[in-house]
């Protein structure tokens, strides 16, 4: 069952998450700011969090016979990208790149953060709703140039919704259906990326899909498949 706190201003939605996970807080539970003073995003970086945005996090409880728990990554991204496209302008393609960033022509419009809390998986959104941070190594967009931007308590709605049915089908059928749909939405297959591991270490390739785990098919320029469980990607 889905319930929603909202609060005007916090740190980190994430880290609130994670304080009411350690104290049994139910899954289903969603938490939105108006504005975080120290959002983060994937290792450690900061989230440029003004007035307008989303900034929600939720739980997810994880029970023995679910998927592997970083696979929700797909998942949170599948229902992102549905709710993103149904408040776009018709005609925009919203795509999703590795694992789980919407972009437009190349441009972010959102980042999604996953912490696992003991048998919790904390799910952390930060969508460009009204704002886009403009001193960026690589370019953003808000959805107010996509067509208008939405309001964040409605944005959210639809996301919780869309997220808690997508879970729902991760539990009962398993990972092909949201991996078949997160290939659907994500960039071509052929797409020029490169991926940075946390060493530093770079690797350029083409895209060449997912395994079945959900894991990066990177092809080289030799031909041969290298697989990525994690790492920064980034479109040439």
């Amino acid at each position: 069952m889905t319930a929603v706190r909202n609060v005007v201003e916090t740190g980190s939605t994430n880290d609130d998450l994670a304080a009411l996970a350690r104290e049994g807080a139910p899954e289903g539970l969603w938490l939105r700011a108006g504005r975080q003073s120290g959002g983060r995003g994937r290792q450690g970086r900061e989230w440029h969090s003004p007035p307008g945005n989303l900034y929600a996090s939720t739980l997810v409880r994880l029970r023995p016979a679910d998927p592997p728990a970083p696979t929700l990554a797909l998942v949170a991204a599948v229902a992102l990208q549905e709710t993103a496209a149904a408040f776009a302008v018709a005609g925009v393609a919203i795509e999703i790149k590795w694992p789980n960033d919407l972009l437009v022509a190349g441009a972010k419009l959102s980042g999604i953060l996953l912490e696992r809390i003991g048998d919790a998986v904390v799910v952390g959104f930060g969508v460009n709703l009204a704002d886009h941070p403009a001193d960026t190594v690589r370019p953003a967009i808000n959805m107010g140039m996509l067509g208008g931007a939405p309001d964040p308590a409605r944005f959210l709605e639809a996301l919780a919704a869309g997220f808690a049915r997508w879970v729902e089908r991760w539990r009962d059928e398993g990972l092909e259906p949201i991996r078949t749909r997160w290939l659907a939405a994500a960039h071509p297959l052929g797409t020029a990326l490169s991926t940075h591991s946390a060493s530093g270490a770079r690797v350029e390739g083409v895209f060449d899909g997912l395994d079945e785990s959900g894991a990066l098919r990177l092809r080289l320029a030799d031909g041969t498949v290298q697989v990525i469980h994690a790492g920064d990607v980034f479109l040439f």
